[in-house]
């Protein structure tokens, strides 16, 4: 792994930080998960898409810059060291997108990818069911043919941004007879939808990061299935290697949390602490340049495969550390309201979503060590 820069990549770090000094708003977004904050996110997105650093790494017909994985990883750097808000079209941009780019046909890469860029169109994940959540083989909701679409029926929840999103993603099962990952289709579909209820779920502070779907007879044509018919389960594995691996949680992310959490160790009295902000510090940091290597193997046409196990089960308890120590430093003060609150608040999910990091360490012991079941 060299991690010498060339002038180019040199230049668009310049490029980057330098629009982001000018561009960042002063003050912190309102929550996205709020009908204000999530048309403020949506603004911001679209002047990241103007500036043509929304998605670098899509060819420049989608809105991109046709940029490599390292051009990524500066953008992404230079964007959480910035302090800029989070990303409202994550579940489009980061989970759905590298799907469509490799499943999709040519029609719908051009009709989803450019508004996806921009954030005219914001994306729901629609994965878990009731009675399927990190088991997702054993889903329920049906897909039905008729003429040349198919009737969509059943129910998802705990699907993040649904509540303000406008389209959504997700497996149903295509065929009756099938079981477990076996007759699966993968479909696209707009969330204003006849026949689609989107209910509301309340989280710890009030606000509704997710909600429940309900599909009653909900028509798709076919130029909305994925990948083809009862190819679900494959398309699915390749969004949720990008939502457990590199591409929703990059390093640049936890490094710009791990640097702010060591200015708060400073300014403590606590020497345990502070050695434990150290430690963390370095964690975060062992997490960067375990994905620098993980870019240099993709770039070497290398795939991370079950890997990406490892990466979520770290970063997802990575954060949550992160977050504890703030809180533990800043002692009765935490209990306001601020960032850190939020963080922790939004970091508690990690271990859950994507895959739990219960069937993540199945995953590791199996696939990656060998173990038997």
């Amino acid at each position: 792994m060299d991690l010498t820069f060339t002038p180019a990549q040199e230049a668009l770090r310049a490029e980057v930080r330098e629009w982001l000094a000018a561009n960042v708003p002063a003050e912190p977004l309102p929550s996205m998960d709020t009908a204000e904050g999530f048309a403020r996110h949506r603004e911001w997105e679209r002047s990241l898409a103007a500036a043509r650093l929304s998605v670098p790494t899509w060819p420049a017909e989608y809105g991109g810059r046709g940029a490599g994985l390292v051009e990524w990883l500066i953008c992404e750097e230079e964007y959480w060291a910035s302090g800029a808000p989070g990303r409202v079209s994550q579940n489009g941009i980061f989970l759905l997108a590298p799907t469509v780019l490799h499943w999709g046909t040519p029609e719908q890469k051009a009709r989803f990818l450019p508004k996806m860029a921009t954030a005219e169109e914001v994306w729901a994940q629609a994965w878990s069911e009731p009675e399927s959540g990190s088991d997702l083989a054993s889903l329920r909701a049906t897909a039905t043919p008729d003429g040349d679409g198919w009737r969509l029926s059943g129910q998802k929840t705990w699907s993040s941004r649904a509540v303000f999103a406008d389209w959504g993603f997700g497996l149903f099962r295509s065929d009756p007879a099938s079981e477990r990952h076996h007759g699966l289709t993968y479909y696209l579909f707009p969330l204003d939808a006849p026949g689609i209820t989107v209910r509301p779920i309340a989280q710890l502070d009030g606000e509704t990061g997710f909600a429940e779907i309900f599909f009653d007879d909900v028509y798709v044509p076919a130029s909305q299935v994925l990948g083809g018919v009862g190819k679900g389960w494959s398309v699915a594995m390749a969004t949720t290697s990008s939502e457990r691996g590199l591409t929703l949680r990059s390093p640049g992310r936890f490094m710009a949390v791990a640097d702010r959490l060591l200015a708060l160790a400073a300014e403590s009295g606590d020497r345990t602490l502070q050695d434990a902000a150290v430690g963390a510090w370095s964690d975060a940091d062992a997490y960067r340049l375990y994905t620098w290597a993980a870019v240099a193997r993709l770039e070497e046409g290398i795939e991370l495969g079950p890997a990406s196990s490892l990466m979520k089960t770290f970063w997802s308890e990575l954060d949550l550390k992160l977050h504890e120590l703030a809180l533990a430093l800043r002692g009765p003060a935490a209990a306001l309201a601020d960032r850190w609150m939020d963080g922790f608040l939004f970091a508690l999910a990690g271990p859950i979503y994507a895959g739990t990091n219960e069937i993540q360490r199945n995953i590791i012991a199996e696939r990656v060590l060998g173990l038997p079941r």
